[in-house]
């Protein structure tokens, strides 16, 4: 509680015993001061009450313990096992972003401190001896980009085959990109004697994923393929599953592992499936495929109304992208403040894709990042239907979602004062993104 809280409680129990409480208070509040300013071990261990305030005042900094929190996503901090969520104090998403794990995650604020305070207590250099990689573009098939099999063959024969450590492959991708073709790269894996891995990062709760690798190991080659365990199986992120079609070559994997592994990923996914029993992980993969459709025709209905689209990407089971041609070719910014108004408005998961972002991950320069192609014809927002995504999550994604376009039309009308439109339709789309523009400020549509 904070001092209004307290001063509160003043009119039920004795303003003495109150203050008495609020003083404790401050006694677990200065210990916690004193770590943030300083960023050392403490001489003296914490009690378990100082400990467990401290984590769970973090644990409520993250997105996924937000009142109202509205997640589209395909890493949303969902978990199906209150006993799970407990165990961890509720600190599911885990840490850093895609490219750079030592980056604060934006859905994770309270998970990213505690990373810097442990970086700081605990300093673990860790040092990665590293290949070089060579990017393939994808190709643009209608809205979809693709695997561009003749540019990969193309570049094992320019390297040769004994130069490449393996081919790796991916089924699990934001749209408009859409799984790559594993049977075609399985071959030619077969074929020059290349190893094939594949990631499949939340494939597990896609039979249309699933079926890509199993063809591809049954023509070709494919030697492994991962997935993590928080976003197949509803647990806190720190977890992987290797697996593959050839027992020997996973044991040799796990004979690499320098030293012993935590037991908590495998414990989470233990309690998880036992206690879902395998009638309720089937539920949840059948109510995922339901939550897919009606995301899909939600987004679509959405997007023509804003006088944008669906983009078509059939051979992407999970993930959804509309355009947003309208707000680019006003405002060069619009793009990247729809994200951030979502982003505010607690609706996580969701990316507005903004046209010629440059980011440099180790030492390769994506142009276009973000787009999976130097130059997609438009900017975009993603959206995504994961296993755990209920129906009020989609209603309530679509909503803000509808608010956040409609604010932003509402300022490039007054940056750009559109002109050369009839009075009495203009003055109809200014009101409407006036009323819009007032709801701006509200944060939550309780």
């Amino acid at each position: 509680m904070n001092r209004d809280s307290f001063a509160a409680g003043e009119r039920l129990v004795s303003p003495a015993y109150v203050r008495q409480g609020c003083e404790a208070r401050r006694s677990h509040e200065h210990l916690v001061r004193l770590l943030l300013e300083k960023g050392k071990c403490p001489e003296d261990g914490w009690d378990e009450s100082t400990l467990e305030l401290f984590l769970h005042e973090l644990a409520i900094m993250d997105s996924n313990n937000f009142l109202g929190n509205c997640g589209v996503g395909e890493r949303e901090g969902r978990v199906a096992s209150g006993l799970v969520a407990r165990r961890h104090y509720r600190f599911i998403h885990g840490i850093g972003r895609s490219g750079d794990i030592s980056a604060v995650q934006p859905k994770a604020a309270g998970s990213s401190l505690l990373n810097k305070i442990t970086n700081s207590l605990v300093l673990d250099i860790i040092k990665l001896a590293g290949f070089e990689p060579v990017v393939i573009e994808n190709l643009l098939e209608g809205d979809e980009l693709r695997t561009d099999l003749k540019a990969v063959e193309a570049k094992v024969q320019e390297l040769g085959p004994d130069y490449i450590l393996c081919i790796h492959s991916t089924t699990s991708c934001f749209a408009p990109r859409v799984p790559d073709r594993l049977e075609e790269l399985a071959v030619i894996c077969a074929n020059y004697g290349i190893p094939h891995i594949v990631n499949n990062a939340y494939g597990v709760q896609s039979s249309k994923c699933m079926h890509l690798i199993q063809q591809g190991a049954r023509v070709g080659r494919i030697d492994a393929f991962v997935q993590s365990l928080d976003k197949n199986f509803m647990v806190p992120v720190g977890g992987a599953i290797i697996a593959g079609f050839n027992e020997s070559f996973i044991q040799e994997i796990s004979k690499m592992y320098p030293g012993r592994a935590s037991a908590s990923p495998s414990l989470d996914v233990l309690i998880t499936l036992l206690s879902l029993g395998s009638n309720g992980y089937k539920k949840l993969l059948k109510e995922r495929k339901e939550m897919f459709s009606y995301l899909s025709n939600q987004l679509k209905k959405l997007s023509e109304a804003h006088s944008e689209r669906l983009l078509q990407t059939p051979h992407n089971p999970i993930s959804l992208a509309v355009t947003l041609k309208t707000l680019d070719e006003h405002h060069d910014k619009a793009v990247t403040q729809l994200g951030s108004m979502l982003f505010t408005r607690q609706v996580s998961g969701a990316r507005a894709v903004p046209l010629g972002s440059v980011q440099t991950v180790s030492g390769y320069t994506f142009h276009g990042f973000m787009s999976h192609a130097d130059s997609y014809p438009c900017a975009y927002l993603n959206a995504a239907a994961a296993i755990g995504m209920k129906t009020q999550d989609v209603d309530l994604f679509i909503k803000r979602l509808d608010k956040c376009l409609k604010a932003v039309r509402k300022e490039q009308l007054q940056e750009n004062d559109v002109s050369g439109i009839d009075n009495c339709d203009k003055t109809k789309d200014v009101e409407t993104a006036e009323v819009a523009f007032k709801l701006d400020n509200v944060l939550l549509d309780m």
